[in-house]
């Protein structure tokens, strides 16, 4: 007689520590969601031109490592030091 009352007890317990893991893990009350009406203040949308100039960065890049006969690694941080800093210096 006391095995399904040990039963129900279980399973009370365990619906209720999922209950509390869930309430635990909803986000701070400091911390206030963006809606759909804000926008982050460094949220800044890319122009229409963005795309074309990232190319012309990137094909200069290439070129610049080309000259410098890099290939693998090097090559592959100085395209992302050049990318970074808006193409070859000249």
């Amino acid at each position: 007689m006391n095995m399904p009352r040990i039963v129900l007890v279980s399973a009370t317990a365990l619906a209720f520590s999922f209950g509390a893991g869930a309430a635990f893990a909803q986000s701070p009350a400091h911390v206030q969601p963006i809606t759909s009406n804000q926008v982050p203040p460094d949220a800044a949308k890319p122009t229409a031109t963005a795309p074309a100039q990232k190319t012309d960065v990137s094909k200069a890049c290439s070129a610049a490592a080309d000259k410098q006969s890099l290939h693998g690694k090097a090559r592959k941080k100085f395209r992302a030091d050049c990318k970074m800093h808006g193409g070859p210096a000249t």
